[in-house]
């Protein structure tokens, strides 16, 4: 739409161009009639023919009636000369596409155009890179859950998870080295604090890897359209110099460099917008996987406590037995 706007002004210019080509060249042709009567003034003499003196002075007669017919043919001209000098002349606008104002802009905005669309670019691949590794990690954390429902012991969800990388089979295996090296102690509420502890270093670990690039999306929603004003700012007074300098406010000449400007901020806004609204959605959707982390370190610290719960249990049935051997 842009360009078809651009393209009738300029069809437009250029046929107000050749309307006054075509007027400037019929107005001299306007004193052309002049002519017959500068050839007829010469036929009044030929009323005496019989006199032979005033046959004599009759070319001294012809000099005086034709010399006055030249200021007059070359009026017409100079008029037309000097008409054409004071007309204002048309300036037809360059090509506005959002390359050549880049091309043609100042250094400084051009900097700036790069470094929002580079930031633009960043965006873009942490919103992919995201969406990717989240939908893993939550698929997997779901599964893991679903896998040791039916647990009864620490021993048997790590067998049921087997080999498998995860935050749940950390947290399992923080839960038993745990319940290995407090062996020997009688103090339950120590293990599963202790437990506890370990499983909340790995929750905030994990909740650190799955926010990583969540800073880099929040500052460049909050500063893009500053360093975009920047950019315009900059744009705009060195239009306001090229206009002091060319001496003129015709419109055809401020327009490119005030539309540079704001493209500038056209390119921040691109920038910025994207970012708040990604940042947004990752913030919803890692606040909705680090609910299904908290699940998981409830899952590990139930079956830590059954296993302290069976073995208190089966103690004094071993002893029970032995006194009645």
């Amino acid at each position: 739409m842009f360009r078809t706007v651009l393209k009738l002004l300029v069809a437009l210019a250029m046929a107000s161009l050749a309307s006054l080509a075509m007027a400037q060249q019929q107005r001299p042709s306007a004193p052309a009639p002049q002519a017959p009567s500068v050839a007829a003034q010469p036929a009044a003499p030929t009323a005496v023919p019989s006199q032979a003196p005033p046959s004599a002075a009759t070319p001294a007669a012809a000099p005086s009636a034709t010399t006055p017919a030249a200021p007059t043919a070359a009026a017409p001209a100079a008029a037309t000369t000097a008409e054409n000098a004071a007309k204002p002349t048309f300036i037809v606008p360059k090509e506005l596409s959002p390359w050549s104002m880049f091309m043609s802009a100042d250094v400084v905005v051009k900097g700036v155009m790069i470094g929002l669309a580079f930031a633009s670019l960043m965006t873009w691949t942490i919103f992919i890179a995201k969406m990717i590794e989240l939908s893993i990690v939550q698929q997997k954390v779901r599964s893991a859950l679903r896998k040791i429902a039916e647990a009864r012991s620490l021993a048997e969800a790590q067998f049921a998870l087997g080999s498998k990388e995860g935050v749940l089979p950390s947290l399992l295996a923080a839960c038993m080295r745990e319940a290995r090296l407090s062996a020997g102690i009688s103090s339950d509420a120590g293990i599963k604090e202790r437990a506890a502890l370990s499983c909340a270093e790995i929750v905030r670990a994990e909740a650190r890897r799955v926010r990583f690039g969540m800073g880099l999306l929040a500052t460049i929603g909050a500063t893009s359209p500053f360093v975009g004003l920047f950019g315009t700012v900059w744009g705009i007074m060195n239009s306001f110099i090229g206009i002091s300098k060319a001496q003129t406010t015709n419109l055809a000449v401020v327009a490119p460099g005030i539309a540079e400007a704001l493209l500038a901020t056209a390119i921040g806004l691109v920038a910025a917008i994207p970012a708040v609204i990604i940042y947004n959605h990752f913030a919803r959707v890692t606040k909705g996987y680090l609910e299904l982390v908290n699940r998981a370190s409830g899952s590990a610290a139930r079956l830590l406590s059954r296993d302290l719960d069976r073995t208190h249990v089966s103690a004094p049935g071993n002893l029970s037995r032995a006194a009645a051997e």
